[in-house]
């Protein structure tokens, strides 16, 4: 059995929020830690599985952060969408120091630092065994990047949509605030929705719920974990019918 058909999922959008990319920072882009991202990501890469990414901004701007008060909120969302290009041009530039062969594609215009989208061209990308980020969300305010990632996915036809976040699953509670709480193995998309788990905004969820597209939701901090969900192992919470 060759290592590719070994793995349990063979296109997957990988989803993390700006958040995980400030590290221990308050603020902004943490480079060791896009680094370390960036080598979990090229680990799973040279195993042969598509890649397409969406990373948050909110690192850098969030539209409905304190920051954003008093905005209109369009302009604040566009300039969260802006927020996300410079975090997929930081993980570009450190995927491409592991040597892999990535495109930024934006939903935003501004081809002077990367591609539009072009769902075609994205897939061509995929199949030529390179790392595609989606930057911008939607292009269109009023959606968030979870909106964005399961959109993504969807027009990618992947296999599962990775939500990479600071814990290793869904958890009945704040794990960091209640430690008593316990990790759900499995969840359907209509409990994710009906008891408002704050995994994925609604319309994320519904999406992916319509599409039949599994939500595989693991710690990105957790070195190695990436690859061993790739191949159905290690410690996460899917997702599904």
């Amino acid at each position: 059995m060759t290592a590719t058909a070994a793995l349990k999922y063979k296109r997957i959008l990988l989803k993390v929020s700006g958040e995980v990319l400030m590290g221990e920072q308050g603020f902004g882009i943490d480079m060791k830690t896009v680094q370390a991202v960036a080598e979990e990501v090229a680990e799973v890469a040279r195993l042969g599985v598509e890649l397409c990414l969406v990373i948050g901004g909110g690192n850098i701007f969030r539209g409905l952060s304190k920051a954003a008060v008093g905005m209109e909120r369009s302009s604040a969302d566009y300039m969260g969408m802006l927020a996300t290009v410079m975090n997929a041009l930081a993980m570009q530039n450190a995927l491409e120091k592991q040597g892999i062969d990535t495109r930024v594609q934006s939903a935003i215009q501004m081809n002077a630092v990367c591609e539009p989208f072009v769902r075609r061209r994205a897939i061509r990308h995929l199949e030529k065994g390179r790392v595609v980020i989606f930057a911008a969300g939607t292009g269109a305010p009023y959606f968030t990047t979870d909106t964005a990632a399961a959109l993504r996915a969807a027009e990618m036809t992947c296999d599962a949509l990775f939500k990479g976040t600071s814990v290793d699953g869904v958890y009945t509670a704040d794990p960091k605030k209640d430690p008593s709480a316990e990790r759900y193995e499995k969840l359907t998309y209509l409990e994710v929705l009906s008891r408002d788990l704050k995994v994925m905004d609604a319309s994320a969820v519904s999406l992916m719920r319509e599409n039949t597209i599994p939500i595989v939701v693991f710690s990105i901090r957790t070195p190695g974990a990436l690859n061993e969900v790739i191949h159905g192992r290690g410690t996460h919470t899917v997702i599904t019918n």
